[in-house]
């Protein structure tokens, strides 16, 4: 220290020693002091503040940043404010109210600033500190919240679909894309947002929620944006990634269950039933099969669905269950779908199919066992008796024929069952046992039936319990009453051992009979004195049944 210096602060400590209410140093009075602090001005640090400036001893106030109607930005500690504000300023905190005393010998001294500020002046500032930075910060963030999967995050060229809440350093709110209900959507790394936004939100989850701190010269700078953001304003974003994808993206599949055994598999041209659950990336569902207790049924491969669920329904097995991811472009585009899906969303469907068939598709039969000896099979007219269960391709039971007391009976040919299963039932031998997939255009179609939905391919595990040939061309009659022995020769009546068309005679006296149809169609006839036979019979060939 030089004499000259060393004197004037004796001349300054007598001064102050004789004259009580004279400062030396600034006075610094924190009224105000936010709980928490995460940093405190240091000096080359910018600011921006509001203040009250008044003289210390009358309270009369000379300079007013709210009456100006915006906050006095500058740089601590180099020279450009008073010493006192360098000093008084130091370690302050954003939303710290603070009262800085600043005596004239380190504001405007003897000389004042004109009319404003009049010679040996102490000033009082009551400033409020909004917002702090230096020209070496970079973007800060800090995750808040993230999911325990993360299987991709964002990059440059991404498209993004983000929520945000946007304040100033301050805590004053300047946007928020929940106000509007609607993701912020851009492309990332191609300059559609501030450089500091550009690079916090890389490396971003869906599902995942940070705080971005952004400093001025990295969001909008001198200008500031509109009324909202002033200048030199540090941006605080808290954002939670919703949807991410490339526009170079395919459909991604992951199967979740595939069936053991699966012969046959989807391709286009099929028709397909399914049940599924949609939902975006960030698990918000938006449409199930399940809540309308109803399968989705659509062709496969031929335009009736999105492109990408299109694509992902080839390939499948009966019964897989899969995970189907689809970018905006292969689903419902910029444009969304009304209020149900947004615009550039990111489709996630888990499916599961429950059957597919082909319009060609014949009825596909699977001998499961078949008895050592097989003498005769069962053809058209036979009476059959059969153990049946009918259940859908995914093992759903519909019927069975143990719910009753008696297996079921059907004539082959009578129309009286299915097409499919008539098919199924054809060429059986006694104790067969057989799986029989039909398919909905042999079977109940496009409508379905009493608790069979519609287009619904079928499953039947038969057994033929008991097999009787069928009737010959013409009629036969069973007596429901005593029967004539011998009975051909009550119907012989000339006794050439053949029964031929129109044999009759007037002398014959039969009883109540019933008539019974090749086609499987009865009557009953009161048979008098005659009996016209359709066709011929011969010894041995009349049929008697229990």
């Amino acid at each position: 220290m030089d004499l000259d210096t060393c004197l004037r602060l004796v001349l300054l400590l007598q001064a102050a020693s004789c004259s009580p209410g004279l400062l030396v140093d600034v006075l610094v009075d924190r009224y105000d002091v936010p709980k928490v602090c995460p940093r405190e001005v240091r000096t080359e640090d910018f600011i921006r503040y509001h203040f009250n400036g008044t003289f210390h001893d009358d309270g009369k106030k000379f300079d007013s940043s709210y009456d100006r109607g915006k906050a006095f930005i500058s740089q601590v500690g180099l020279g450009r404010l008073i010493t006192g504000m360098d000093r008084g300023l130091q370690g302050m905190c954003v939303n710290e109210r603070r009262r800085i005393t600043v005596p004239p010998h380190l504001a405007y001294g003897s000389i004042g600033t004109g009319c404003v500020v009049p010679p040996d002046a102490t000033l009082v500032y009551d400033v409020l500190l909004l917002d702090v930075w230096n020209t070496e910060d970079k973007v800060q963030f800090r995750t808040i919240s993230k999911p325990a999967s993360c299987s991709r995050s964002t990059a440059a060229t991404d498209f993004i679909r983000y929520h945000y809440n946007g304040t100033l350093l301050s805590g004053e709110t300047f946007d928020s894309s929940y106000a509007r209900n609607s993701t912020y959507d851009t492309y990332l790394g191609q300059g559609d947002l501030i450089k500091g936004l550009d690079e916090g939100l890389l490396g971003m989850c869906v599902g995942e929620r940070r705080v971005i701190i952004i400093p001025p010269f990295l969001a909008y700078g001198e200008n500031g944006n509109g009324t909202k953001v002033p200048p030199q304003a540090t941006l605080v974003i808290q954002a939670l990634m919703v949807d991410v994808f490339n526009p170079k993206d395919d459909v991604v599949v992951a199967v979740k269950e595939a069936p053991e055994g699966c012969t046959r598999r989807t391709v286009a041209g099929d028709y397909i039933r399914y049940h599924y659950n949609g939902t975006f990336q960030d698990g918000t569902p938006f449409d199930s099969s399940y809540q309308r207790n109803s399968t989705y049924n659509t062709y496969v491969g031929m335009g009736y669905v999105i492109r990408g669920m299109d694509k992902a329904l080839q390939g499948l097995c009966a019964g897989e269950k899969r995970r189907v991811v689809i970018p905006p472009h292969l689903a419902y585009g910029e444009g969304g779908v009304g209020n149900l899906i947004p615009g550039s969303a990111v489709l996630v469907f888990d499916i599961h199919v429950i059957d597919f068939h082909n319009p060609k598709d014949p009825v596909e039969i699977r001998i499961t066992h078949k008895p050592r000896e097989c003498n005769t099979a069962s053809g058209a007219n036979d009476l059959i008796r059969y153990r049946y269960n009918c259940s859908l391709m995914d093992g759903t039971l519909l019927y069975s024929s143990d719910q009753y007391d008696s297996p079921s009976v059907t004539t082959l040919g009578a129309n009286k069952v299915i097409l499919g299963l008539e098919e199924g039932l054809k060429g059986m031998c006694v104790g067969e046992r057989r799986e029989v997939v039909i398919p909905p255009h042999w079977a109940h179609g496009e409508n379905g039936a009493a608790g069979v939905p519609g287009s619904a391919v079928l499953l039947f595990e038969l057994e033929l319990m008991e097999l009787q040939k069928g009737v010959p061309e013409g009629f036969m009659f069973v007596w429901l009453g005593d029967i004539p022995d011998p009975l051909f020769n009550a119907l012989d009546l000339n006794g050439d051992k053949e029964v031929p068309l129109g044999e009759s005679s007037s002398g014959c006296k039969l009883k109540r009979a019933k008539v019974v149809c090749s086609l499987g169609l009865t009557s009953t006839v009161l048979l008098k004195t005659c009996l016209m036979i359709r066709t011929g019979i011969k010894m041995g060939e009349l049929w008697r049944t229990n």
